[in-house]
């Protein structure tokens, strides 16, 4: 049986992350595609979401499952004001730019917003005690592969400016570490596809994800698909990626969030579905899911971008317990049931 002092609390000292059905979670970025998944996943699993977000990427409509504040990640006094208000145990940290071309062309802007601001938030959560705080990170820390599956062990060697800033987070966390931080970083492959229900999905505006831009080229709601690169060394010449359904992902930082409250220091994940799919065969796979074809012309190759990039999730089955369960059909079918139908 749990002490008095600890049951009064409402949790048992064997780990609240997995137990606790009162834990209030400050999610930054949770206006936005892949944050308000993660705020209905934590909602389902009995904790309390606490949307952070400065509405500039987010949407208000996509804040359903608790409270919403206004605020930026940089900004000390914004956040000791929630903090103080709400006193999160947990942190997920979503909020940031993420658009490769874009952060080639304006290089410090990315830095800033994506590191500067995030040191704010991390020297927050360790100022307010925070227990568990997991980060969104990416693949592409990776840069060109060195080996088939990527491994969380695999160097770190980015190839833009927002590969670079997820780095560099990731950096200040396992800094942060030493100061009795317990973080996570979650390298995300290629998110994609909608909740089921049709309530929330990807709503980027302008969209450059590679799912949503030929589902709304095929249903003709936007403009013919652009094939970025033709000449990769890939069995078809365009990139190669793993892609892996969003709910997938809100579950790991769940889980995430429970491995937290019973190991410390700082670890990385990869969370992806450990299958490549080339750009050529999505699009195949979305005309005959959708019924049409996807109207599309071929491009130069994006910088910043690798020819492939294909996930090993070992350590994640194994740590977190955590094991994709949608497949690219479905992630297309969930995605088209929500362009249909999201609000333009």
């Amino acid at each position: 049986m749990p002490s008095e002092a600890v049951a009064k609390e409402g949790r048992l000292s064997t780990g609240w992350g997995s137990v606790d059905m009162t834990v209030t979670v400050l999610v930054t970025g949770g206006a936005g595609y892949i944050g308000s998944h993660v705020c209905k996943a934590l909602a389902e699993a009995g904790k309390k979401p606490v949307c952070y977000d400065t509405l500039e990427k987010g949407h208000e409509w996509a804040v359903q499952w608790g409270p919403l504040e206004r605020g930026d990640i940089g900004d000390k006094a914004r956040l000791d004001e929630v903090f103080a208000l709400y006193k999160p145990r947990a942190v997920i940290h979503l909020a940031g730019y993420i658009e490769v071309g874009e952060s080639v062309q304006q290089p410090e802007r990315y830095l800033h917003n994506n590191v500067t601001k995030s040191c704010a938030l991390i020297a927050a959560a360790v100022r307010h005690h925070i227990e568990a705080f997991v980060f969104s990170s990416t693949c592409a820390v990776y840069g060109l592969p060195q080996m088939d599956l990527l491994t969380e062990a695999h160097p770190i060697a980015p190839l833009s400016p927002y590969a670079e800033s997820k780095a560099k987070v990731e950096e200040a966390l396992a800094e942060a570490a030493g100061r009795g931080l317990r973080s996570a970083a979650l390298r995300y492959f290629n998110a994609a596809g909608a909740d089921p229900s049709g309530a929330i999905g990807e709503a980027h505006d302008p969209e450059s994800h590679l799912m949503p831009l030929a589902i709304d080229a095929a249903l003709g709601l936007g403009s013919p698909l652009t094939l970025l690169g033709t000449d990769y060394p890939t069995p078809d010449g365009s990139c190669v990626r793993d892609f892996v359904h969003v709910n997938d992902l809100a579950d790991a930082h769940v889980r995430a969030i429970g491995w937290l409250a019973r190991n410390s220091g700082h670890n990385a994940f990869n969370l992806g579905s450990g299958t490549g799919y080339s750009v050529r065969q999505v699009i195949d796979e979305t005309a005959r899911v959708t019924g049409r074809a996807v109207p599309y012309s071929v491009g130069a190759r994006r910088p910043g971008d690798s020819p492939k990039l294909v996930g090993e999730i070992a350590k994640s089955k194994r740590e977190l317990g955590w094991t994709p369960t949608h497949n690219l059909t479905t992630q297309i079918e969930d995605a088209l049931r929500w362009r249909r139908k999201m609000p333009r």
